[in-house]
């Protein structure tokens, strides 16, 4: 009795373990496809025209490819500064939440480097983007406290987003988060992208900054997106998240399909 016991704890353990690795892995992925996809949608040259337009609903669309393919694995954060928001929230252990930002870090390297390899170097290089395509830099009218403080409040809203998505409230409401990410980054990207890039993701400020050697401004990209996510998460969460009622909601869901009964009847 006491060996099976301990074969079947060996193997839950066992199990557990390779739930995480798949977790981690899910993720790393997640990014390397936010990075390839994204940033070839923001490619621009003399053959391939472009617009800030193109590049903010392009990065909608593939944060939404992410989370639909990945989501249920392991959430696809994508982004270190959302890792930080669900580590807040005690969605997540603190070793975990390393593991997201180590694969995280890895998946953008690898998703950057992989577009590095399949296009040409005039795609990467060109005159509108002579530093590397996908490289977040400050619009050269704004200060680096103006764009620090862009960075700091679109990542605000960013994780007020997340926040909503987890409330409690919101469980029963999950169908459509990848069409409400998608369209949250396109809209964030379009309103900041022609003055901070809209990284509001370390991430992807990272992998094309060391894959190109261009390191200006860069701390802006991990103060800003961090910073914001703490101060929202924190506040939302102590001054709006709040714990569902399972009996009033059992009450207000019998009453609404008693209503829906009679209204049927009538």
């Amino acid at each position: 009795m006491a060996t099976t016991t301990s074969r079947s704890s060996c193997w839950l353990l066992q199990r557990r373990q390779l739930d995480n690795i798949s977790t981690v892995v899910a993720e790393m992925i997640a990014t390397a496809m936010l990075m390839f996809l994204g940033c070839m949608g923001c490619v621009q040259n003399s053959v391939f025209t472009n617009s800030n337009f193109q590049s903010a609903v392009n990065f909608g669309f593939v944060v939404l490819i992410c989370i639909q393919c990945f989501g249920c694995v392991c959430g696809a954060h994508l982004n270190p500064a959302v890792t930080l928001a669900t580590y807040v929230y005690d969605m997540i252990s603190l070793p975990m939440a390393l593991a997201y930002f180590v694969a995280q870090m890895v998946g953008a390297f690898i998703g950057y480097g992989l577009l590095k390899a399949v296009l040409p170097e005039n795609a990467i290089y060109s005159t509108d983007t002579p530093d590397g395509v996908c490289l977040t830099s400050l619009n050269s009218t704004l200060t680096s406290w103006q764009g620090l403080a862009i960075e700091f409040l679109i990542t605000c809203v960013l994780i007020s987003i997340c926040c909503g998505v987890w409330d409690p409230r919101n469980a029963t409401k999950q169908d459509s988060v990848p069409v409400r990410f998608g369209l949250a980054i396109a809209c964030l990207s379009l309103t900041a992208g022609q003055l901070t890039g809209a990284s509001m993701n370390p991430a992807r400020s990272f992998a094309p900054a060391i894959w190109n050697g261009a390191w200006d401004n860069h701390w802006i990209y991990w103060v800003g997106p961090m910073a914001g996510s703490l101060v929202t998460s924190v506040i939302y969460k102590f001054a709006f998240r709040r714990e569902v009622d399972e009996d009033a909601e059992l009450e207000e869901s019998t009453m609404s399909t008693k209503r829906v009964s009679e209204a049927e009847f009538a």
